[in-house]
């Protein structure tokens, strides 16, 4: 009850902000020089041709950030790119094709963003699905869970190197933001079994989500974990944005209607309260070096003990990357992050 009224209230946390704060507001003591191209940070945000990716986007180049944006609707990326320069017309944003339900898009992404030879320092796993019915990706695998987990550690591998690079290149340290969701805390542990995600036998729209976002902090954990060991200077956090309005068509109006309606107006948070979270920790110098961690309303926040269980987030890396390279026929044998992991 506490934690609900202080969110409701929008009482700041320990970093001044809380559920209330907006994009703008926590990155506004912000100042990337754009004015002179070897300071200018450059960020890859999934998900940003609408809601909060879109918004994270406006922002973070409203603070001096080239902008990369992986879409698989371009029209969409175009009319997001066209509004940003409109605002800021020295805003740099380039627009890059993806499908990230498709590892083989995914790993053609990564080679043609490389081969730019851009620097990178901000990587934003946003993009996202939910899918109420069964369906399944060109690799055979559900869609959710190929396209908000499998998709975005297949990115994040592939660009990793650029990024440890860059970060010893410059000396900004690099951040990679996986952006959760407090639904991951729905899933039990009995009901987390990599083969189910992949094939579901009874599939349920809302759980399928819910493990997908689960999937993505126990991502955060094991790599934080893995680039400690090898001393890089990059970090991984996850963030939950909380839930953000929509345009809901009411169909009935009446007493209960209009209570449950100025109830949820309550609890939900405008694209810019949704963006906050991801911007703060992109942005935000008083996180520097902090890494493994999971956010919500700007602040560092508990996750569930499953999320937290350094176990099974090494055996879904470790499943994963056989998933990954099976599919795409990679060499047998491949060493990665100091681990050496033998693939059949």
């Amino acid at each position: 009850m506490k934690e609900t009224l202080k969110y409701l209230a929008g009482i700041a946390g320990p970093s001044g902000y809380g559920s209330k704060s907006t994009a703008e507001q926590v990155t506004q003591d912000y100042c990337c020089s754009s004015s002179v191209p070897s300071h200018r940070l450059t960020a890859i945000i999934t998900g940003a041709t609408s809601g909060i990716g879109a918004e994270t986007a406006r922002v973070l180049a409203k603070r001096g950030v080239r902008i990369v944006m992986p879409a698989r609707d371009l029209a969409k990326a175009s009319k997001v790119k066209e509004g940003i320069q409109r605002e800021n017309p020295k805003a740099e944003v380039i627009i890059m094709e993806i499908d990230l339900s498709s590892l083989t898009s995914v790993n053609r992404f990564c080679s043609q963003f490389l081969a730019l030879r851009l620097p990178l320092n901000i990587l934003i796993n946003n993009g996202g699905i939910y899918s109420k019915g069964l369906e399944y990706s060109e690799d055979k695998i559900e869609m959710t869970f190929a396209t908000n987990y499998l998709g975005h550690h297949f990115l994040t591998e592939k660009l990793l190197e650029k990024m440890v690079e860059t970060a010893a290149q410059t000396g900004i340290r690099g951040r990679i933001i996986n952006v959760s969701s407090v639904i991951h805390s729905w899933v039990k542990r009995e009901s987390f079994c990599f083969n189910q995600l992949l094939n579901p036998k009874n599939y349920n729209g809302t759980k399928a989500y819910a493990q997908s976002k689960l999937a993505n902090i126990l991502h955060v954990k094991e790599l934080a974990k893995q680039l400690k060991a090898r001393n890089a200077r990059v970090t991984i956090n996850a963030v939950h944005p909380g839930i953000v309005k929509t345009g809901i068509i009411r169909a009935h109006k009446g007493f209960i209607t209009d209570s449950v309606f100025f109830i949820a107006s309550k609890l939900l948070k405008s694209t810019s309260q949704g963006a906050s979270t991801t911007c703060y920790v992109a942005l935000s110098p008083e996180l520097e070096g902090v890494t493994g961690k999971y956010f919500a309303d700007c602040n560092e926040n508990e996750c569930s003990n499953l999320a937290n269980d350094e176990s099974e987030a090494y055996k879904l890396w470790k499943q994963t990357r056989f998933l990954i390279h099976r599919r795409l026929c990679q060499p047998t044998a491949k060493s990665v992050l100091g681990h050496s992991v033998m693939y059949i």
